[in-house]
């Protein structure tokens, strides 16, 4: 049986942070992963996905991007490539094809029972990330045999896709990205939006992450915001790597129809909510908020920059579509880009609220020893970012060197 202060499961971003941070304490460490380095990135993304944050928002920890294109955005298998460099130089020992079946509580810390073996471990960090399981509705069992459905994690080009109408369900910045892709690709396409986050892919000559970064608002805390909750569940905005807008205004450009939220498949019929234009507006609102925020930076700091130039209300049609006949109708093809939800099923410990989710406070999991990385607004708004991984891997590193000393002590 391996020994060892902290095991860290996943070989993601987070976890190599995670490993640079506790080297850099010299505690000693194993990294596991179910398969290889950044395997969700090898596995789990399409082939024409670009990284939504631009390469110099990208760097790792104690590596920032030193490439020769900081404005442009690397594709996944790029950053693929950055991670394997990376933890050649700055990590431990890191087992691949290691996944992990069950973690158990002991009285010297935790039991890792994994492919490689059994490990004895003072603490675990959990860094295996939010996305790990597509999130789909139960609606989805309703869906006729005749129609082909799909999740973004399986989607790799149009061609895995039948001939055919293909609904596009959320639209967050994957299913905006793929309504687009398909689109382009000849397929007619109706995307089923609910809520969501618009911005401007560049707000006065700058790219929309610029903006971000200099006014604060990524390293706004959790404890800064009143509604924690709210704040973790907030989708992605509607962004692609690239100088493209996907909102929902430039998506009805390409010929993409936008219905409401999908609310049920009923008797072979796909039924939308009514509601989308309220929530269009609520989006517009907070889009302009932000960019309001943006000018009075340029103002207070007295930058010279180019002139507002913000995008313009969403339309959308004055009559709702409400329903739209699924069997034996257009629709050939449903993707399900309704979110992502974490895998914490190897952990058998009481460390779950009465809804399943992980109880954790900034990462630090109310069971001591156990840590967790890699979910949205973990510890600030930046974290579910590459570039919040090494924020949260220090603090925590911090907080398990703590946690060691003192039970050394005691």
């Amino acid at each position: 049986m391996k020994m060892t202060d902290t095991t860290i499961i996943g070989a993601g971003q987070s976890g190599l942070s995670m490993s640079h941070a506790l080297s850099q304490r010299s505690i000693d460490h194993l990294v596991l992963d179910r398969g290889e380095i950044g395997n969700s990135w090898r596995t789990q993304r399409w082939d024409s996905l670009r990284m939504l944050t631009p390469n110099w928002a990208n760097g790792l920890a104690g590596a920032p991007y030193s490439g020769s294109d900081p404005d442009g955005y690397m594709t996944a298998s790029e950053f693929v490539l950055q991670l394997e460099a990376y933890a050649s130089r700055n990590t431990s020992q890191v087992l691949r094809r290691s996944a992990v079946h069950k973690v158990t509580h002991t009285n010297g810390g935790f039991l890792v029972e994994s492919e490689s073996g059994s490990i004895s471990s003072r603490t675990v960090v959990i860094a295996t990330g939010a996305t790990a399981c597509s999130s789909i509705p139960g609606a989805a069992n309703y869906l006729p045999s005749s129609v082909f459905q799909i999740t973004p994690d399986r989607y790799r080009r149009p061609s895995d896709l039948p001939p055919g109408g293909v609904l596009v369900v959320g639209a967050s910045a994957s299913g905006v990205q793929l309504a687009r892709e398909l689109r382009l690709a000849g397929h007619d396409v109706i995307l089923a939006a609910g809520s969501h986050v618009r911005l401007p892919r560049r707000y006065r000559g700058m790219d929309i992450e610029h903006w971000l970064e200099v006014t604060g608002t990524l390293d706004q805390t959790s404890h800064d915001i009143f509604e924690q909750n709210r704040a973790r569940k907030l989708v992605s905005a509607q962004l692609m790597g690239g100088t493209e807008n996907v909102d929902l205004n430039a998506l009805q450009s390409l010929g993409i129809s936008v219905v409401g939220r999908l609310a049920d498949i009923r008797d072979g019929n796909a039924l939308f909510s009514g509601g989308l234009a309220n929530l269009a507006a609520s989006a517009d609102l907070k889009m302009h908020r932000f960019l309001d925020l943006v000018d009075g930076w340029i103002a207070e700091n007295d930058v010279e920059m180019p002139q507002p130039d913000r995008p313009g209300e969403t339309s959308l049609p004055i009559v709702p579509t409400l329903s739209l006949p699924l069997d034996n109708g257009p629709i050939r093809t449903v993707v399900w880009a309704t979110g992502f939800v974490p895998d914490f099923s190897f952990l058998d410990l009481p460390v779950f609220n009465r809804r399943g989710r992980l109880i954790h406070d900034g990462g630090v999991c109310q069971l001591p020893g156990l840590y967790v990385l890699g979910l949205p607004f973990l510890r600030r708004r930046r974290s579910s970012q590459i570039s919040g991984a090494a924020h949260d891997a220090a603090e925590l590193a911090q907080h398990i060197e703590t946690h060691l000393r003192t039970r050394t002590a005691a």
